[in-house]
């Protein structure tokens, strides 16, 4: 059943590698000039997936390190050393059960799947979808957010696919001219040989939306920063989502406030476990006008984008 509702897709990216795996499932591991991981955000972002979680495990500082400038969020499997990639997975979608209307998860060693692919997936009004090449069954996989529930309390040894069998509803098929849902890093040649086409489907256009008077002082980073603030009610719990040094958030509150005239964070001190953040009605408000006024710039720049350059009809 087809659908023209938007909805909002939050990502889920399983940065799984245990220490003693092969450098070939590494997040890190390059194919053209860029990581494996790094592929991925970008080709949420191509598609408008947003917010998007990456679950990290061992050498989470290095991951971090690498998307810090991509406006992701970091959560940690602070027992990675003993969990399957089922077990990331229910951590992301455990996130964003309540931020979104569905998911798209996809572990970080499947790289090469289009934008496209996620773009036909999300036509379809369907609780699980997963695309198909050749008959043959692939990643990324999109979750209605109403099943996370149910897939969190799974504790079986089938993984996603067991958590869905056990729920019971039927996943659609979609059948995509996509070859790279299939192949992970494991096969480096066969990746590579998709590298052009990939290189082509996450060209796009890069706009860095900001608000400055002499100076810039709300972009993307701080929308992020007052999400956080906003969902985790800690100026230190958003940082460490974000790697951002706790000293730096407060000099963009600060200063944000200053140019804006006006709090945009409540802080209330007090109370056994401490002081709690949140955003004032202005800070609320102001934050989801951005959101708007981003997410339509994007918009236009994407379609505009698309229709002078013709990538479309190129893939």
């Amino acid at each position: 059943m087809l659908t023209n509702k938007k909805k909002v897709t939050g990502g889920v990216i399983a940065a799984v590698r245990k220490i003693f795996e092969s450098d070939k499932s590494e997040p890190l591991l390059k194919v053209g000039s860029i990581s494996v991981i790094k592929r991925i955000v970008l080709t949420f972002q191509r598609a408008g997936v947003y917010p998007i979680v990456v679950v990290t495990g061992y050498e989470s500082y290095e991951i971090e390190r690498d998307l810090a400038s991509f406006g992701v969020i970091f959560l940690k499997n602070e027992n990675y050393e003993n969990s399957q990639m089922f077990d990331y997975a229910k951590i992301g979608l455990n996130y964003l059960k309540d931020k979104c209307d569905q998911i798209i998860f996809n572990p970080a060693n499947i790289p090469m799947f289009t934008s496209r692919t996620i773009e036909n997936m999300l036509n379809y009004n369907e609780k699980v979808v997963s695309p198909s090449y050749n008959g043959k069954s692939g990643h990324p996989i999109l979750i209605a957010s109403e099943l996370i529930p149910e897939i969190l309390e799974y504790d079986g040894d089938m993984g996603m696919r067991g958590a869905i069998q056990k729920i019971g509803v039927e996943r659609k098929w979609v059948d995509v001219e996509d070859e790279g849902i299939l192949h992970n890093t494991d096969d480096i040649n066969r990746l590579d040989n998709l590298l052009e086409k990939h290189n082509d489907d996450i060209m796009h256009s890069f706009i860095k939306i900001s608000i400055e008077k002499e100076s810039l002082f709300f972009d993307s980073r701080t929308k992020l920063l007052l999400f956080l603030i906003q969902d985790t009610h800690s100026v230190r719990n958003a940082c460490r989502q974000m790697a951002l040094s706790y000293s730096k958030a407060w000099n963009m509150i600060n200063y944000m406030e200053k140019q804006l005239g006006y709090e945009v964070v409540e802080r209330k001190h007090g109370g056994k476990n401490g002081g709690k953040t949140y955003l004032t009605k202005e800070g609320t408000e102001f934050l989801e006008k951005y959101e708007v006024f981003e997410e339509n710039i994007r918009q236009f720049a994407k379609n505009e984008f698309d229709r002078l350059f013709n990538l479309r009809e190129l893939l």
